[in-house]
């Protein structure tokens, strides 16, 4: 058996793109620091909205092969060589936006069954044997039923591998600190007349944002910035970056976060406001 790093890491996410946006400056620095870096996509996205106009006949499957595509090229760029979709490619497909007639489509990832779709995970666990797991909350940050269904497949492959002798020690959500939000919108507002975006997005439709003191852990991902936003630039059918902002297919400006932050949900904090994800598991240093 060939001997593991003594950092592993492992993200849940449930379309390409959304690891990019969420934990980019993240999984560049850890795949710099030599941590065994490990993401588990669940979906190709094939029902998401294409901004390029000469792409915008891709749709279905074939947007999805396209779409995968972009996710290797966004690994390459973030230095991260072991990345896979859930139960093989096409096992599960989008879900759609909540309320669409598409979540009732028995192949979408919404109707997966969860210990089934676990159970999927749980064998990359086994096999990984990763330290920390990062997934978003319960809400799936924004409410897309594909991001609430890869929050309880995830939390669900924890339990069960634990149970099958891996238990993972650190599990973190992703989370944004409102006044780092804030001022970040700020900045956004300032910058807006020179950017190719007419209008600013709203803080309260970024995915995870939170008070303050729910967060534990932000990671300095300054250091990897280039890499984060190259990642994002790959993902050309989803994302339309432009120095320190992108915009999705609402052409509504966003800030570019390269120092990222992190609700610890299971595991004991290194330190009282950690700076890095392994804090205080053995071994990991």
């Amino acid at each position: 058996m060939t001997e593991q790093p003594a950092r592993r890491l492992l993200l849940v996410h449930a379309h390409p793109d959304d690891e990019s946006i969420n934990n980019g400056a993240t999984m560049a620095r850890y795949a710099a620091e030599g941590a065994r870096v490990t993401l588990v996509t669940c979906t190709l996205g094939e029902l998401g909205e294409v901004i390029p106009p000469g792409l915008r006949h891709l749709t279905g499957a074939a947007l999805g092969e396209h779409r995968r595509g972009e996710l290797t090229a966004a690994m390459r760029e973030l230095g991260v060589a072991d990345f896979r979709l859930l139960g093989g490619a096409g096992r599960y497909q989008d879900s759609g936006m909540t309320g669409l007639p598409d979540n009732d489509d028995p192949a979408c990832f919404w109707q997966a069954d969860v210990d089934q779709a676990a159970g999927y995970l749980v064998e990359v666990i086994l096999e990984v044997r990763p330290q920390v797991l990062v997934t978003y909350d319960d809400h799936g940050g924004y409410g897309h039923p594909d991001h609430i269904q890869a929050h309880r497949v995830a939390m669900r492959a924890v339990e069960l591998a634990a149970d099958a002798g891996w238990p993972i020690p650190k599990v973190y959500w992703n989370r944004v600190p409102r006044t780092i939000g804030e001022q970040a919108f700020a900045r956004l507002h300032a910058d807006l007349p020179g950017l190719p975006f007419t209008k600013a997005a709203v803080l309260d439709d970024v995915p995870g944002v939170v008070d303050d003191e729910r967060i534990t852990t932000e990671i300095d991902g300054t250091a990897h910035a280039t890499a984060k936003s190259a990642a994002m630039a790959a993902h050309a059918t989803q994302i339309d970056v432009s120095g320190a902002y992108f915009a999705l297919s609402n052409e509504l400006a966003q800030p570019l976060f390269t120092t990222e932050y992190y609700e610890l949900v299971r595991g004991e904090p290194g330190d009282i406001r950690e700076t890095d994800l392994f804090s205080g598991i053995e071994g990991a240093s």
